[in-house]
């Protein structure tokens, strides 16, 4: 029923698209028969309109992957650094917490740990929304900034990194098997605000898998058990995504693994001072806008990597000071 509705709602777009651009062309040319500059005026108007609305349809189509529909978990880890990369940490959450909010998806905070004195060593998001994962599934590597630390008395210019890791939630439809012998599983007392219980009692749940390495977390809930079950939806989400890695690398032959937190792995770098520059070391694309993009406006960059993907291309881009 999902896919049926996707696709009844792709051809009534194409075919509002065409109704549109006949409706403009026909308008056009009574008004050059009848001398109307204001029919004309107005004919191109709506032809604009179109040109725009097919340019949005266009990047949609670039979401056709299997798990692209997909609701998504979003991690942001803060690298070494200590507080200056923590509060870059805090600050990306932010971003993709707005970005979400500008596109009308419905987002919670999974799992949240506080930085010694200020940002967040790390968070995990859980985005829902129609293609929310195909939209985000590029936004996963090494985040840079630049800027003036307000944590340095001495006010000097400091580079910071965080990682963004992104990874579909599982449809119940798809089975992946889990063997618990395979996993180790810890409670933990929660570290946001919550009130006694979360004082008290050993709510949180993390699971290690074993054979891959991978650590989920969860302490959204207050009963342990609600944590529990979440933690082990987000391990099956973990497992699907890094299937869907591994088949995407055999097709394109290409080895892309998760890199360091450090310098010469960023895919975007974000410079505050002494000039303001956003850019994509993918695409090339660029904002000087980067209060904007830091508020959640993220489609050009989102766009411009996706068609990347599916389309090949773009030369090598260098990094910005």
């Amino acid at each position: 029923m999902r896919e049926r509705q996707q696709l009844d709602e792709a051809v009534t777009a194409i075919r509002k698209l065409e109704q549109d651009l006949e409706d403009a062309a026909t308008l056009i040319e009574l008004g050059e028969m009848e001398g109307d500059q204001a029919s004309i005026a107005e004919g191109e108007a709506g032809i604009r309109a179109v040109e725009k609305e097919a340019a949005s349809r266009q990047v949609e189509t670039l979401l056709s992957g299997e798990a692209d529909g997909f609701d998504t978990y979003l991690e942001v880890h803060a690298g070494a650094g200590g507080t200056e990369s923590q509060d870059w940490a805090n600050m990306l959450h932010r971003m993709y917490y707005r970005w979400a909010e500008r596109r009308k998806f419905k987002v919670e905070i999974v799992e949240m740990t506080d930085g010694e004195e200020a940002g967040i060593k790390g968070a995990t998001l859980l985005i829902k929304g129609h293609n929310a994962y195909g939209w985000l599934k590029t936004e996963s590597g090494v985040h840079r900034l630049v800027r003036i630390s307000p944590y340095d008395s001495n006010a000097r210019r400091h580079t910071s990194f965080a990682s963004v890791w992104v990874y579909p939630v599982v449809d119940d439809r798809i089975e992946i098997e889990i063997k618990e012998s395979d996993c180790r599983i810890d409670t933990y007392r929660s570290s946001g605000a919550g009130g006694q219980h979360v004082n008290t009692t050993d709510s949180a749940v993390r699971i290690t898998h074993n054979p891959t390495g991978i650590v989920v977390a969860c302490q959204q809930e207050r009963s342990q058990h609600k944590n529990r079950a979440t933690a082990w939806n987000m391990l099956r989400a973990r497992l699907y995504e890094a299937e869907l890695k591994k088949r995407e690398e055999k097709a394109n032959a290409e080895a892309a693994s998760k890199t360091d937190i450090g310098w010469g792995h960023q895919i975007r770098s974000y410079v505050l001072q002494p000039y303001q520059l956003v850019k994509d070391l993918r695409t090339g694309t660029q904002s000087t806008d980067p209060d904007e993009v830091l508020d959640g406006d993220l489609d050009p960059f989102m766009e411009a990597s996706l068609a990347q993907r599916v389309y090949g291309g773009g030369e090598e881009v260098s990094d910005i000071d």
